[in-house]
């Protein structure tokens, strides 16, 4: 990786290190700062002048910090960098990726056109894709879409005895068919009907064996209303405390808390985003799609 530097965003100090020690390439210096009414400073130390950067920033509450990235990218390139490739392990606003209902703003579309206009490659980890089949639909610059799933999966073999694969609803059946694939187990899918954020209708279907370990697979945790529907089901059925994994853990600890009491045993993450749970580390993956 010649005439390579790597940057963090703020908060993403712990995977640029992992990066930085395995790629063996230089961290880069540049210090962030806010002001007292919430405008953004940004200043990079580092010599930048020709080199490809590497820009490592999981968006998270995007509207906390789209404004820092997209002053560290146009900065970066003013001081002469060559090629900026931001690895974003989540990237936000796939949610609302058509109009529903007329004078919506699509910002699946509006994010990814903002995006394209500041870096020259993005590098994620199963973006939220639904009737968007592949990121470069809305994205003018090159994609990298990297999947999770063996991850995933080898941690279920590491540590799960006698697993059965759960997908939390229908759009998890990518993820979990896979997981389930590599595991060598069986799966099953709940139907969700969803009538607002919190307010969710869930259809468990006939599973017979309850010896074996539930886990839940899904790509999002963020409130746990499902989820949570789904393990106090699982229970009623007479299974096994399942174990809860997610790849983008977007909850925070009062979700995690809810998913404790309702009879997770466990709940793990990848660690797209900084959070407590997480267990599975993407950065040998994020490397893959760098050197794709």
């Amino acid at each position: 990786m010649d005439n390579m530097i790597i940057f963090s965003m703020p908060e993403n100090m712990q995977l640029t290190k992992s990066l930085a020690d395995k790629l063996k390439i230089e961290i880069g210096i540049a210090e962030f700062h806010s002001f007292p009414d919430g405008e953004t400073y940004v200043r990079i130390e580092s010599d930048v002048k020709d080199k490809a950067i590497l820009l490592i920033c999981s968006l998270d509450h995007p509207n906390n910090k789209i404004c820092p990235l997209l002053f560290m990218a146009r900065t970066l390139k003013a001081l002469g960098a060559k090629k900026i490739y931001l690895v974003s392990p989540y990237l936000p606003y796939m949610r609302q990726d058509k109009q529903f209902k007329p004078g919506e703003a699509v910002t699946s579309a509006l994010f990814a056109q903002l995006l394209s206009g500041f870096i020259d490659h993005l590098i994620t980890i199963d973006p939220h894709l639904h009737r968007i089949k592949h990121l470069s639909e809305i994205y003018s610059i090159p994609t990298t879409t990297l999947h999770a799933t063996k991850l995933v999966a080898t941690w279920i073999k590491n540590n799960v005895d006698s697993p059965f694969i759960i997908g939390p609803d229908e759009e998890s059946e990518q993820w979990v068919s896979l997981v389930a694939k590599e595991v060598n187990a069986s799966y099953a899918i709940i139907k969700k009907t969803r009538y607002g954020d919190r307010d969710v209708k869930i259809t468990v279907p006939e599973i017979n064996d309850t010896s074996k370990t539930p886990v839940l697979v899904d790509d999002i945790i963020s409130t746990g209303t499902s989820m949570i529907m789904a393990i106090e089901q699982l229970l009623l059925r007479n299974f096994k405390n399942p174990i809860c994994i997610v790849v983008h853990a977007l909850f925070d600890q009062k979700v995690e808390e809810n998913l404790m009491r309702a009879g997770a045993k466990q709940i793990v993450s990848c660690n797209t985003i900084v959070n407590p749970s997480n267990q599975i580390d993407v950065s040998d993956l994020i490397i893959e799609g760098i050197k794709a």
